[in-house]
């Protein structure tokens, strides 16, 4: 009944022509140099308007509470060329028939195929998330925020930066899922080689691509409410997120259908979710020893000496980590006593 009123609205998502995937501009020329003709892709947009969406909301949390504005521009320094790195060598490594194959070629830059070119494509978010925290990590000593602050302020920006990266896959008629019936199933050109053999044309596809959206866009609304909870700090709420993505990604990455090197069973993206869901698992058992809020989000010593916590009410609550701040007039006094004698 739901599925036949469904019809009657969707007969099924189309993806856009070839033709759409990308602009092509050249040659151009600038004063004395002139380029060669060059092409922009939409995946590459996608991701683009993910970063510069989840560097504005960052900043917005960050800033809230009481770090110094676009600081997080100084984090994201090391931060977004780390997880470009890290996403390139995760893809290469769990699609090692791709690129040292019989007859491939890994290492020449200059011909296609080589494990350089990410400009063909390839990239893996779980890569991109271990080389983004490296990089984080180093952007927070060096500019003194607390790593599970930035951690905490990145996640809903993070998981919308992953919603509109997924329309890449959209525009490259890629990463779809099992064949289906459903009203809202994807269409794809049947000359894409990630179909099947054996398929009748016409065939639809579930739209992995939206599944996934949807399911971080709803993630987004939830880390956002979540964020207003005072316990939700000490990187709880990062831990939330790989929890909330990790759980979808099983799903959808169980009903793809584009090769995959498969371990016992799954797929290696299927156990780095799993993978994610453990680290969440951990993160929230490691930091529960944390009973208040965070004092700033600066380390101690470091950051603005005006900086303050975006909270009009933190009484009660006690930084476990540092040390208590009724402790310091009886230091100082025995300081002073020792002094004296």
């Amino acid at each position: 009944m739901l599925s036949s009123a469904l019809a009657s609205v969707v007969s099924s998502i189309p993806s856009p022509p070839e033709s759409s995937w990308s602009w092509e501009f050249g040659p151009i020329t600038l004063g004395p140099f002139t380029f060669s003709q060059f092409t922009i892709h939409f995946y590459a947009l996608c991701i683009i308007a993910g970063i510069v969406v989840a560097t504005l909301l960052t900043n917005r949390r960050l800033t809230k509470r009481g770090a110094e504005p676009w600081v997080v521009i100084d984090i994201a320094l090391f931060a977004v060329p780390l997880a470009i790195i890290g996403a390139r060598i995760f893809h290469v490594v769990t699609h090692p028939g791709y690129y040292f194959g019989e007859g491939s070629n890994p290492w020449n830059v200059a011909e296609p195929g080589s494990v350089w070119a990410i400009w063909e494509g390839g990239i893996a978010i779980y890569g991109a998330l271990i080389g983004g925290a490296i990089g984080a990590f180093i952007g927070c000593r060096w500019t003194g925020i607390r790593f599970w602050t930035f951690a905490d302020a990145l996640a809903p920006g993070l998981l919308l930066a992953q919603a509109l990266g997924r329309f890449g896959n959209w525009f490259n008629q890629e990463l779809f899922g099992w064949p289906t019936d459903l009203p809202w199933g994807l269409e794809i050109d049947a000359d894409n080689p990630a179909i099947p053999a054996g398929l009748e044309d016409g065939t639809l596809f579930h739209p992995t691509f939206l599944y996934e959206v949807l399911w971080n866009l709803l993630g987004v609304a939830v880390l956002l409410w979540l964020g207003r909870k005072r316990f939700m700090q000490w990187g709880r709420l990062f831990a939330t997120y790989l929890l909330w993505y990790g759980a979808g990604r099983v799903v959808w990455e169980s009903i793809r259908i584009d090769p995959s090197e498969v371990i016992f069973g799954l797929r290696t993206n299927v156990w780095a979710s799993i993978a994610a869901i453990v680290l969440g698992l951990v993160i929230l058992g490691v930091q529960q020893h944390h009973t208040g809020r965070e004092p700033s989000p600066y380390r101690p010593g470091r950051g603005r000496p005006d900086a303050e916590v975006d909270s009009d009410d933190t009484e009660g609550y006690v930084d476990t980590s540092e040390p208590p701040l009724h402790d310091a007039p009886a230091k100082a006094a025995a300081t002073s006593t020792a002094a004296a004698n």
